[in-house]
């Protein structure tokens, strides 16, 4: 028997994974699009942030009310760390990437004039004070948070490389059935 994370838990695993994934090909694509999509590609980029940062927000409560399953029993005392540093971090990904994302977003020079569609269906509010702020101290938030994104991004990069090659190697190498966890089924 296999002791599974609970279909919510699943559903949300999988489908912020998507996102964030989808997130990053627009970063990586943007660069080389025509001008006239960058802006459509960007604003995309907003929305899926705000969408991962709302999901993320249901994802830690349900996780905080719900005890996932325990680690199999064989696992190494270093491994277990390592997995929950990978976890816990990886959590602080999913906050920190939009958050920085909508801090930068709200000190943009452009912002009062550029309104932030979400998903092509309402205006998403910008960050109101940061907004109100003098030009210089904007452009100073917009810089240092621009620059905290690439790093938590960077950071993301490593983070799932660890969650993943953690999870094959247990899977493949340990003979662990450790994906089954996270997956629907019997």
């Amino acid at each position: 028997m296999i002791d599974r994370y609970s279909r919510p838990a699943i559903a949300l695993h999988w489908i912020i994974a998507v996102l964030i994934m989808a997130n990053v090909a627009l970063a990586w694509i943007w660069p080389g699009l025509p001008d006239d999509q960058v802006r459509p590609a960007i604003d995309w980029h907003k929305s899926i942030g705000i969408l991962v940062l709302g999901l993320a927000i249901m994802r830690l409560l349900w996780r905080l009310t719900h005890r996932p399953p325990a680690l199999p029993s064989r696992f190494q005392a270093w491994e277990a760390k390592l997995s929950g540093a990978t976890h816990v971090l990886l959590y602080l990904i999913m906050f920190a990437l939009p958050l920085s994302g909508w801090i930068m977003d709200s000190a943009w020079k452009d912002a009062a004039s550029h309104p932030m569609i979400f998903m092509n269906l309402f205006e998403w509010p910008r960050i109101g004070f940061i907004m109100a702020m003098d030009e210089p101290t904007k452009l100073a938030i917009h810089d240092g948070f621009g620059e905290a994104h690439e790093i938590a991004a960077k950071l993301l990069y490593v983070l799932f490389f660890l969650h993943v090659a953690g999870a094959l190697k247990h899977q493949f190498i340990d003979r662990e059935p450790l994906l089954q966890r996270m997956w629907k089924g019997k």
